[in-house]
């Protein structure tokens, strides 16, 4: 059985599970289901804005879409929650993306 079905059913018994929302969006990224994978984590952002690493992955995808004023508000965001919990390993991706980000911005 594939991943993404596993996860499906898993969550047909704990449909607000984070873990497994987010491990299904992180599937449909590996697919290349953008769209999808946007919308769950859109999704468990709004639900569970403590689960810090949405922040990346989303951030990730709307920079995909390049549209970067909405990757800089997630990524923002994710900063300000992982410091605030003091996830320092999260913080630091999360600001490395930023910073990459916009960086590559002005070149």
């Amino acid at each position: 059985m594939n991943r993404i079905k596993q996860l499906e059913d898993f969550l047909k018994n704990e449909p607000n599970d984070s873990f497994l929302n987010y491990a299904l969006a992180i599937e449909y990224v590996g697919q290349e289901d953008y769209t999808k994978a946007k919308d769950l984590l859109t999704e468990l952002m709004t639900r569970d804005p403590d689960y810090t690493a949405t922040y990346y992955h989303l951030g990730k995808l709307y920079q995909r879409e390049n549209d970067r004023v909405k990757a800089e508000e997630i990524y923002t965001e994710g900063i300000r929650l992982t410091r605030q919990k003091r996830e320092q390993h999260k913080l630091a991706e999360l600001q490395t993306a930023l910073n990459n980000m916009l960086f590559d911005d002005d070149e």
